[in-house]
């Protein structure tokens, strides 16, 4: 009997262990199929996000071909606005300037002394002469009743703000010059759609009816206030970047903006403007607004997440390119990746982490600090999942998936970049035979260092050895607002 017993034990012990086994067997198994899977979700969205050389040139091409046919006519996807600036800076602008740079929930205003590009240093041992100065700025936030309110209302407060700021860095209300630059950021014109907001920001807003009515309340608020200031014109915050740059050197052509919202604007000779008030007179070359964020192409590569990405968002159908580079859409595009790998592979467990379905939880700074990990075990990707979905399980090879789903979406963003630049200089025809900068403004820009790489080295691809020194691609001048400063030097 007690042999019996033994045998059964034995039995038992030796079923236990085999069926142990097993189920280890099968759980590794399962565990290498879905990290398989996982694995051929990012080779399948990388490849339909590659952009080689060849795909780059078609995109410029058609920016090329789209911008021509915005300066002369409406049947673009570019609505290519004529600045309504009289003149760009020449260098030799000085004085002591202000600004004004309003963006959605926020504005910042900025004082600068201008030297000139061109004067010399007071001594030999001064060395080179710096033409920017004396540089203050004050990021005010917008109290919601505000942003709800009337315009007036809006450009009282400001002017309020401004005339403390003044006193607080001047000789009372009336130093320096009497121009005020007021530029406007592209992510304004997003806060509008989603709010309701003092302006509705259109995107022919400025030197039409409805911004004369605005530049004459801002003035009215100036007057009434106290503050002996003048704005001459409210102008696309690109365009500020562009004044700056031709500040720096008449090679300056063009400008991008690339931060939670996007732009680029470049320098056209008058004789290709079509559209043009006729009662203004024409200067001999135009700041042309491209709103290259709406610019379209049947050569971009757009991903099944890029097509829900556009269905879910405020205005589908448009906006496409800015959906594809700008910082407001390079986290979500990751999130909904990351989401698909959840929700088919088990990235992070059997559970998908609910914050994971969050939409626009992961933003562009947060995706910036998970690619540019540079740790071991990727503790910064560790801590990122933790902190923004409640992830504390990840693996390392999880994160390492991580960093490469960032990677593959940067890429493609900075790679559509280059290809917009190029496109830019190929249109005004100096690629081969002048030197073109390009300022670029922007947090994506100054912050995000490996997509600032792929950019740069996207245009040398396609441009090569013996022309990519044409193109000069340098970031903007006096840091973020200061491109006010340069527009109300511009004015006479």
């Amino acid at each position: 009997m007690r042999k019996e017993v033994v045998v059964l034990a034995a039995v038992t012990t030796v079923s236990t262990v085999v069926a142990a086994a097993l189920l280890v067997r099968q759980w590794k198994r399962r565990s290498e199929q879905r990290w398989r899977h996982a694995q051929r979700i990012l080779r399948k969205f990388a490849r339909e996000c590659a952009t080689p050389v060849p795909k780059l040139w078609q995109i410029a091409d058609d920016l090329v071909t789209e911008m021509q046919a915005g300066l002369t006519s409406s049947e673009s996807s570019l609505q290519m606005l004529p600045s309504c600036l009289a003149s760009l800076p020449t260098g030799d602008e000085k004085g002591l300037y202000y600004g004004i740079n309003l963006r959605g929930t926020n504005f910042i205003i900025v004082q600068a002394r201008l030297g000139g590009r061109n004067e010399p240093p007071v001594s030999r041992l001064a060395g080179r002469n710096e033409p920017i100065s004396d540089l203050y700025r004050q990021e005010i936030q917008i109290p919601p009743n505000i942003i709800e309110g009337s315009s007036q209302e809006l450009f009282d407060w400001i002017t309020v703000e401004l005339g403390k700021f003044i006193s607080m860095h001047s000789e009372g209300l009336q130093g320096g010059e009497k121009n005020v630059g007021f530029t406007v950021s592209p992510t304004i014109a997003e806060v509008a759609a989603s709010k309701e907001t003092a302006i509705k920001w259109k995107d022919s807003l400025f030197g039409d009816a409805e911004g004369n009515k605005l530049l004459n309340e801002i003035n009215l608020a100036l007057e009434k206030h106290g503050v002996d200031k003048q704005v001459f014109a409210l102008v696309d915050d690109t365009i500020g970047v562009l004044a700056g740059g031709r500040y720096y050197s008449k090679e300056s052509v063009a400008a991008v903006t690339l931060g939670m919202g996007t732009n680029a604007v470049y320098v056209e000779s008058a004789k290709s403007v079509e559209k043009w008030p006729d009662q203004a007179p024409k200067p001999e070359e135009i700041a042309i607004n491209i709103k290259w964020g709406n610019f379209s192409s049947s050569h971009l590569p757009i991903t099944e997440f890029d097509t829900s990405l556009d269905a879910e968002s405020s205005y589908p159908g448009s906006q496409i390119f800015e959906k594809l580079i700008s910082g407001t859409y390079l986290g979500e595009t990751v999130r909904r990746v990351l989401l698909k790998m959840a929700q088919e592979s088990s990235l992070f467990g059997d559970r998908v982490p609910p914050k994971l379905a969050i939409t626009y939880s992961l933003r562009s700074p947060d995706m910036a600090a998970m690619h540019q990990d540079t740790s071991e075990d990727y503790e910064v990707i560790d801590e990122k999942l933790t902190e923004i979905f409640g992830i504390t399980n990840s693996t390392t090879m999880a994160r390492e998936l991580v960093a490469e789903v960032c990677d593959v979406v940067a890429e493609r963003g900075a790679r559509l970049v280059g290809a917009g630049i190029v496109g830019i200089v190929k249109k005004l025809g100096r690629l081969s035979n002048r030197i073109s900068i390009i300022t670029v403004e922007g947090g994506v820009y100054e912050h995000y260092r490996v997509f600032r790489n792929y950019l740069h080295s996207s245009v040398w691809e396609m441009l090569g050895n013996e022309l990519s020194d044409n193109v000069i691609i340098e970031h903007s001048h006096g840091g973020s607002g200061a491109s006010s400063i340069f527009i109300a030097a511009s004015q006479p």
